[in-house]
Protein backbone atom coordinates (compact mmCIF):
# COMPACT_ATOMS: atom_id res chain seq x y z
CA UNK A 1 0.00 0.00 0.00
CA UNK A 2 1.44 3.29 -0.72
CA UNK A 3 0.80 6.32 0.86
CA UNK A 4 -2.08 7.91 -0.98
CA UNK A 5 -3.70 4.44 -0.33
CA UNK A 6 -3.03 4.53 2.94
CA UNK A 7 -4.50 7.99 3.02
CA UNK A 8 -7.74 7.49 1.01
CA UNK A 9 -7.90 4.42 3.54
CA UNK A 10 -7.76 6.72 6.64
CA UNK A 11 -10.43 9.41 5.20
CA UNK A 12 -12.78 6.30 4.42
CA UNK A 13 -12.09 4.83 8.28
CA UNK A 14 -12.59 8.56 9.38
CA UNK A 15 -16.26 9.94 8.20
CA UNK A 16 -18.17 11.09 10.66
CA UNK A 17 -20.96 9.00 12.10
CA UNK A 18 -23.56 9.12 9.38
CA UNK A 19 -23.80 6.07 6.93
CA UNK A 20 -25.75 4.94 4.47
CA UNK A 21 -26.92 2.05 6.65
CA UNK A 22 -29.34 4.99 8.12
CA UNK A 23 -31.54 4.76 5.11
CA UNK A 24 -32.84 1.30 5.73
CA UNK A 25 -34.90 0.32 8.03
CA UNK A 26 -33.62 -0.09 11.05
CA UNK A 27 -33.93 -3.06 13.46
CA UNK A 28 -33.18 -0.53 16.35
CA UNK A 29 -32.20 2.65 17.37
CA UNK A 30 -30.38 5.19 20.09
CA UNK A 31 -31.65 8.42 20.10
CA UNK A 32 -30.07 10.79 22.19
CA UNK A 33 -29.62 8.72 25.24
CA UNK A 34 -28.20 9.62 28.32
CA UNK A 35 -27.50 7.59 31.37
CA UNK A 36 -26.06 8.34 34.75
CA UNK A 37 -25.66 6.37 37.92
CA UNK A 38 -25.95 7.64 41.89
CA UNK A 39 -22.30 6.97 43.55
CA UNK A 40 -22.37 5.44 46.97
CA UNK A 41 -21.06 9.35 47.93
CA UNK A 42 -24.22 10.30 46.56
CA UNK A 43 -22.86 12.39 43.82
CA UNK A 44 -23.80 11.77 40.21
CA UNK A 45 -21.76 9.49 37.38
CA UNK A 46 -22.31 9.82 34.19
CA UNK A 47 -22.05 6.93 31.63
CA UNK A 48 -23.66 7.70 28.27
CA UNK A 49 -24.21 11.00 26.86
CA UNK A 50 -26.04 12.12 24.07
CA UNK A 51 -25.53 8.54 22.10
CA UNK A 52 -27.29 8.04 18.78
CA UNK A 53 -26.47 5.78 16.26
CA UNK A 54 -28.97 3.36 14.07
CA UNK A 55 -28.57 -0.67 12.88
CA UNK A 56 -30.12 -2.25 9.80
CA UNK A 57 -31.36 -6.06 10.11
CA UNK A 58 -29.24 -8.12 9.36
CA UNK A 59 -26.40 -5.63 10.05
CA UNK A 60 -23.26 -6.93 12.75
CA UNK A 61 -22.61 -3.62 14.31
CA UNK A 62 -19.48 -3.86 16.93
CA UNK A 63 -18.81 -1.51 19.63
CA UNK A 64 -15.47 -0.90 21.04
CA UNK A 65 -13.88 1.54 23.50
CA UNK A 66 -11.91 1.60 26.58
CA UNK A 67 -12.86 0.21 29.68
CA UNK A 68 -15.87 2.32 32.08
CA UNK A 69 -16.54 4.19 28.62
CA UNK A 70 -20.36 2.50 29.11
CA UNK A 71 -20.73 0.12 26.29
CA UNK A 72 -22.10 -2.59 28.65
CA UNK A 73 -24.26 -0.29 29.97
CA UNK A 74 -25.66 0.54 25.90
CA UNK A 75 -26.03 -2.83 25.36
CA UNK A 76 -27.85 -3.48 28.77
CA UNK A 77 -30.44 -0.06 27.79
CA UNK A 78 -31.38 -2.32 24.59
CA UNK A 79 -31.90 -5.14 26.21
CA UNK A 80 -34.31 -3.73 28.68
CA UNK A 81 -32.15 -4.88 31.31
CA UNK A 82 -31.68 -1.06 32.48
CA UNK A 83 -33.54 2.00 31.68
CA UNK A 84 -32.10 4.84 30.36
CA UNK A 85 -32.07 8.30 32.25
CA UNK A 86 -33.25 10.49 29.03
CA UNK A 87 -33.62 9.41 25.45
CA UNK A 88 -35.01 6.40 23.49
CA UNK A 89 -34.11 3.01 21.94
CA UNK A 90 -36.11 2.03 19.83
CA UNK A 91 -36.40 -1.71 18.74
CA UNK A 92 -38.26 -2.31 15.54
CA UNK A 93 -39.82 0.81 15.67
CA UNK A 94 -41.35 0.32 19.55
CA UNK A 95 -39.47 2.02 22.50
CA UNK A 96 -37.94 -0.71 24.64
CA UNK A 97 -39.18 -0.20 28.24
CA UNK A 98 -38.00 -4.02 29.53
CA UNK A 99 -36.67 -7.77 28.43
CA UNK A 100 -38.21 -8.81 25.50
CA UNK A 101 -38.38 -12.16 23.96
CA UNK A 102 -36.98 -10.23 20.99
CA UNK A 103 -33.56 -9.92 21.62
CA UNK A 104 -31.21 -12.44 23.52
CA UNK A 105 -28.28 -11.71 25.33
CA UNK A 106 -24.26 -13.70 25.31
CA UNK A 107 -22.81 -12.66 28.65
CA UNK A 108 -19.06 -11.84 29.42
CA UNK A 109 -18.80 -15.48 31.00
CA UNK A 110 -21.99 -18.15 29.64
CA UNK A 111 -23.10 -18.53 32.89
CA UNK A 112 -24.28 -21.81 32.96
CA UNK A 113 -26.61 -23.85 35.28
CA UNK A 114 -23.86 -26.57 36.72
CA UNK A 115 -26.77 -29.06 37.40
CA UNK A 116 -28.43 -28.92 34.34
CA UNK A 117 -27.29 -30.62 30.66
CA UNK A 118 -26.16 -28.94 27.59
CA UNK A 119 -29.50 -29.04 26.47
CA UNK A 120 -30.96 -28.15 29.43
CA UNK A 121 -28.93 -25.14 29.30
CA UNK A 122 -29.59 -24.02 26.24
CA UNK A 123 -33.95 -25.00 27.10
CA UNK A 124 -33.86 -22.02 29.96
CA UNK A 125 -35.19 -19.46 27.89
CA UNK A 126 -37.54 -21.12 26.36
CA UNK A 127 -38.85 -22.62 29.69
CA UNK A 128 -39.06 -19.34 31.11
CA UNK A 129 -41.06 -17.51 28.66
CA UNK A 130 -43.18 -20.68 28.53
CA UNK A 131 -42.90 -21.89 25.05
CA UNK A 132 -44.39 -25.16 23.54
CA UNK A 133 -41.86 -27.90 25.31
CA UNK A 134 -41.78 -29.66 21.80
CA UNK A 135 -41.03 -26.76 19.98
CA UNK A 136 -38.82 -25.83 22.44
CA UNK A 137 -36.98 -28.93 22.32
CA UNK A 138 -36.21 -28.97 18.25
CA UNK A 139 -35.33 -25.40 18.35
CA UNK A 140 -32.84 -26.03 21.25
CA UNK A 141 -31.05 -29.23 19.00
CA UNK A 142 -31.12 -27.63 15.78
CA UNK A 143 -28.98 -24.76 17.61
CA UNK A 144 -26.92 -27.13 19.03
CA UNK A 145 -26.52 -28.85 15.76
CA UNK A 146 -25.46 -25.11 14.00
CA UNK A 147 -22.92 -24.17 16.92
CA UNK A 148 -20.98 -27.74 16.54
CA UNK A 149 -22.48 -29.05 20.16
CA UNK A 150 -25.10 -31.73 18.71
CA UNK A 151 -23.45 -34.67 19.75
CA UNK A 152 -22.37 -32.77 23.59
CA UNK A 153 -26.20 -32.62 24.48
CA UNK A 154 -26.26 -34.81 27.41
CA UNK A 155 -22.85 -33.39 29.01
CA UNK A 156 -22.31 -31.09 32.00
CA UNK A 157 -20.44 -27.77 31.81
CA UNK A 158 -17.88 -29.11 33.82
CA UNK A 159 -17.14 -31.33 31.25
CA UNK A 160 -16.86 -28.70 28.45
CA UNK A 161 -13.69 -26.66 27.26
CA UNK A 162 -14.37 -22.11 27.88
CA UNK A 163 -15.28 -22.09 23.93
CA UNK A 164 -17.62 -25.32 24.33
CA UNK A 165 -19.03 -23.43 27.28
CA UNK A 166 -19.58 -19.82 25.08
CA UNK A 167 -20.94 -21.51 22.25
CA UNK A 168 -23.92 -23.08 24.49
CA UNK A 169 -24.32 -19.77 25.35
CA UNK A 170 -24.80 -18.76 21.92
CA UNK A 171 -27.08 -21.70 21.30
CA UNK A 172 -29.70 -20.44 24.42
CA UNK A 173 -29.47 -16.48 23.26
CA UNK A 174 -31.28 -18.15 20.33
CA UNK A 175 -33.46 -20.48 21.17
CA UNK A 176 -35.86 -18.26 21.02
CA UNK A 177 -35.57 -16.44 17.50
CA UNK A 178 -34.45 -13.30 19.02
CA UNK A 179 -34.83 -10.03 16.45
CA UNK A 180 -31.44 -9.17 18.23
CA UNK A 181 -28.49 -11.33 19.45
CA UNK A 182 -26.66 -8.76 21.72
CA UNK A 183 -23.26 -9.74 22.61
CA UNK A 184 -20.96 -8.56 25.49
CA UNK A 185 -17.35 -9.41 25.21
CA UNK A 186 -18.04 -13.11 25.24
CA UNK A 187 -14.87 -14.20 24.42
CA UNK A 188 -12.91 -12.02 26.19
CA UNK A 189 -11.59 -14.91 28.47
CA UNK A 190 -10.52 -17.27 25.97
CA UNK A 191 -7.21 -17.66 25.10
CA UNK A 192 -5.96 -15.95 21.58
CA UNK A 193 -6.93 -19.36 19.07
CA UNK A 194 -9.91 -20.08 20.93
CA UNK A 195 -10.85 -16.59 20.38
CA UNK A 196 -9.79 -16.34 16.78
CA UNK A 197 -12.21 -19.94 16.40
CA UNK A 198 -14.64 -18.55 17.93
CA UNK A 199 -14.79 -15.48 15.39
CA UNK A 200 -15.23 -17.45 13.10
CA UNK A 201 -18.19 -19.49 14.22
CA UNK A 202 -19.90 -16.71 15.24
CA UNK A 203 -19.32 -15.05 11.20
CA UNK A 204 -20.84 -18.22 10.10
CA UNK A 205 -23.30 -18.49 13.09
CA UNK A 206 -24.79 -14.94 11.73
CA UNK A 207 -24.50 -16.36 7.81
CA UNK A 208 -26.82 -19.00 8.47
CA UNK A 209 -29.53 -17.52 10.65
CA UNK A 210 -29.06 -13.32 9.10
CA UNK A 211 -29.46 -12.18 13.30
CA UNK A 212 -28.91 -8.65 13.74
CA UNK A 213 -26.01 -8.03 15.94
CA UNK A 214 -24.17 -5.76 17.94
CA UNK A 215 -21.30 -7.38 19.78
CA UNK A 216 -18.99 -5.47 22.25
CA UNK A 217 -15.60 -5.27 22.82
CA UNK A 218 -12.16 -4.14 24.24
CA UNK A 219 -10.29 -5.14 20.89
CA UNK A 220 -9.94 -3.10 17.79
CA UNK A 221 -8.66 -5.92 15.34
CA UNK A 222 -11.78 -7.89 16.47
CA UNK A 223 -14.27 -5.26 15.97
CA UNK A 224 -12.69 -4.44 12.40
CA UNK A 225 -13.06 -8.60 11.77
CA UNK A 226 -16.31 -9.34 12.81
CA UNK A 227 -18.27 -6.06 11.79
CA UNK A 228 -19.89 -4.44 9.24
CA UNK A 229 -19.38 -0.86 11.07
CA UNK A 230 -17.69 -0.30 14.17
CA UNK A 231 -19.02 2.34 16.59
CA UNK A 232 -16.16 3.54 18.65
CA UNK A 233 -16.70 5.35 21.96
CA UNK A 234 -14.55 7.95 24.14
CA UNK A 235 -13.77 7.36 27.44
CA UNK A 236 -16.68 7.80 30.62
CA UNK A 237 -18.97 9.82 29.64
CA UNK A 238 -19.55 7.27 26.69
CA UNK A 239 -19.83 8.91 23.39
CA UNK A 240 -19.81 8.01 19.75
CA UNK A 241 -16.52 9.76 18.49
CA UNK A 242 -16.30 7.57 14.91
CA UNK A 243 -18.56 4.94 13.25
CA UNK A 244 -16.85 3.12 10.43
CA UNK A 245 -18.39 1.74 7.42
CA UNK A 246 -15.77 -1.83 7.08
CA UNK A 247 -15.27 -2.06 3.45
CA UNK A 248 -13.69 -5.96 3.79
CA UNK A 249 -15.28 -8.96 2.08
CA UNK A 250 -17.88 -10.58 3.12
CA UNK A 251 -16.70 -14.25 3.40
CA UNK A 252 -13.64 -12.96 6.09
CA UNK A 253 -10.62 -15.53 7.00
CA UNK A 254 -7.88 -15.40 9.40
CA UNK A 255 -5.87 -14.36 6.46
CA UNK A 256 -7.39 -11.08 6.18
CA UNK A 257 -5.60 -9.27 9.59
CA UNK A 258 -2.44 -9.25 7.63
CA UNK A 259 -3.77 -7.39 4.87
CA UNK A 260 -2.91 -3.68 4.80
CA UNK A 261 -6.42 -2.55 4.11
CA UNK A 262 -7.37 -4.30 7.74
CA UNK A 263 -4.54 -2.61 8.89
CA UNK A 264 -5.30 0.69 8.07
CA UNK A 265 -9.09 0.57 9.68
CA UNK A 266 -7.19 -0.35 13.34
CA UNK A 267 -4.75 2.17 12.91
CA UNK A 268 -7.99 4.99 12.53
CA UNK A 269 -9.53 3.27 15.24
CA UNK A 270 -6.76 3.20 17.42
CA UNK A 271 -5.69 6.84 16.42
CA UNK A 272 -9.31 7.72 17.28
CA UNK A 273 -9.04 6.24 20.69
CA UNK A 274 -5.49 7.65 21.54
CA UNK A 275 -6.87 11.37 20.64
CA UNK A 276 -10.01 11.15 22.71
CA UNK A 277 -7.65 9.53 25.50
CA UNK A 278 -9.39 6.18 25.51
CA UNK A 279 -5.96 4.67 24.81
CA UNK A 280 -2.42 4.79 27.13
Amino acid sequence: MNAKEYTDMQALAERPPVSTHAQAPAAFAFEQLHKTFRSKDGGTVTALHDVGFAVRKGEFVTVVGPSGCGKSTLLRILAGLERASSGRVLLGGRAVSGPTRDVGVVFQAPVLLPWRSVLENVLVPAEVQGRDPATALARARHYLQLVGLEHFATKYPNELSGGMQQRVGIARALVNDPLLLLMDEPFGALDAMTRETMNLELLKIRERTGATIMLVTHSIPEAVFLGDRVVVMSPRPGRVTQVVDVDLPAQRTLELINTDRFGAYVSSIRANLNASGGLD
